[in-house]
């Protein structure tokens, strides 16, 4: 679908499950007409059992209720749970369940990683934050630090066509799309604010690169500042080399990654990239107060993004994805206030001298490692697409209560 500036909205930063949740858990009690969630992960535990209650509530009281999830991020939820759902009217999707091969799951690429909700064609959600109890502080030093944005305005009936669109492909019918959209329009929701805003996607048909391209503009753009703060960086190498250009033409680059990982690799990966970076003058900062699980960024003093998209192969060249990027003095003035809270005060400030000496091996490594990240969006390409459809459960209609979504 197409992608394009939208004036006039309302977009406020989400920080942590503690401001997003309860947000997205009353914009469902006060649903009327229709509420569609799409998430990588959903898990059985406090925040998905509230998740369970608020859909199943709206969905009693004829709200139409759409849940989309991965099979690869969400695989295991209880037949109760999933039941309960169809039951009170919910119509479950499943991205790729896929089959275990020896108790390995296999559908590890083109994961559908977006988290978007959508109430009433009005009002949408847009970050990071799955619905997991690992997004809130009273989970413990493992809880997650990450962002969503809530969005007012036109750029609402973007998102929305977008949700209501991934379920009609699903289905394999652009009838139900139409038919979708003559029951329930999308509203021309008037202006709510004054930030520009664009909803861009990457997906593996017409837009596999797009959310990387928004990035290298921005970047190469740059006149002042960028701060970036990622939990899985290991872009390609086109991003890396318009750091270190930005860095080496006096713009100041600043990134945060993870100190504190949840998975350790990632550190791993992210530090080989270490010793480009910092010699060309770019900053990092590892977080080291938890686990970083946000994708944010800022460009000078305007323009900004939050999504789901990591920095990653995955996320670059094989997931499915969304972000909303923003050109608005204040919200980059906000996200700026609680990126530098983070570096200032949760960050370690990794400097030249912090790392090994180089040696013969790390120079191949390097090389190497480089190298791959130049070529690795093509050798990807290679990998099989995802093209979902719909397979109704037993005893279900594809069009009422729960079904799966499998590949094509």
């Amino acid at each position: 679908m197409a992608q394009r500036w939208t004036t006039g909205n309302r977009v406020e930063l989400l920080e942590n499950g503690e401001q997003f949740f309860p947000r997205v858990f009353e914009a469902i009690r006060k649903a009327e007409r229709e509420v569609i969630v799409e998430t990588f992960i959903l898990f059985e535990d406090k925040v998905g059992l509230a998740l369970h209650e608020a859909m199943c509530a709206a969905a009693q009281r004829g709200v139409k209720v759409d849940l989309m999830i991965d099979g690869f991020g969400s695989p295991d939820l209880s037949d109760t749970f999933v039941a309960s759902l169809g039951a009170a009217g919910v119509r479950v999707r499943v991205f790729d369940p896929g089959r275990q091969f020896l108790g390995q799951r296999l559908n590890l690429f083109r994961r559908m990683h977006r988290k978007i909700t959508v109430i009433d064609g009005r009002i949408a959600f847009v970050g990071g934050i799955n619905f997991s109890a690992d997004h809130v502080m009273d989970f413990g030093p493992k809880a997650k630090q990450d962002y969503a944005v809530e969005l007012e305005g036109p750029i609402v009936s973007e998102i929305h066509r977008f949700v209501l669109h991934a379920i009609a492909v699903g289905n394999k019918g652009a009838g139900w799309f139409r038919r979708r959209l003559a029951a329930a329009p999308a509203p021309a929701n008037a202006a709510a604010g004054e930030a520009e805003a664009q909803f861009v996607t990457r997906d593996n048909r017409r837009h596999t690169n797009d959310i990387e391209r928004h990035y290298l503009a921005a970047i190469r753009s740059a006149r002042q500042r960028i701060v970036i703060a990622n939990a899985y960086f290991f872009p390609g190498y086109r991003l890396i080399k318009e750091l270190r250009r930005a860095a080496r033409r006096g713009v100041e680059v600043s990134l945060i990654l993870q100190g504190e990982p949840d998975m350790p690799i990632v550190k791993v990966g992210a530090s080989m990239l270490y010793h480009h970076l910092l010699h060309a003058g770019v900053r990092i900062h590892e977080y080291c107060q938890r686990p970083l699980h946000g994708k944010v960024a800022l460009v000078d003093d305007r323009w900004s993004t939050v999504g789901s998209s990591n920095l990653d192969p995955l996320s670059l060249s094989l997931n499915l994805e969304a972000n909303v990027i923003v050109r608005d003095a204040a919200f980059a003035a906000h996200l700026s206030e609680r990126l530098e809270d983070l570096m200032r005060h949760h960050c370690k400030k990794i400097d030249v001298a912090d790392l090994s000496e180089w040696s013969a091996w790390r120079l191949v490594r390097s090389f190497f490692v480089f190298h791959l990240l130049r070529w690795y969006p093509s050798w990807v390409g290679w990998l099989p697409r995802h093209a979902p459809r719909l397979q109704p459960l037993a005893g279900q209609g594809p069009h009422g209560g729960a079904t799966r979504t499998d590949n094509a």
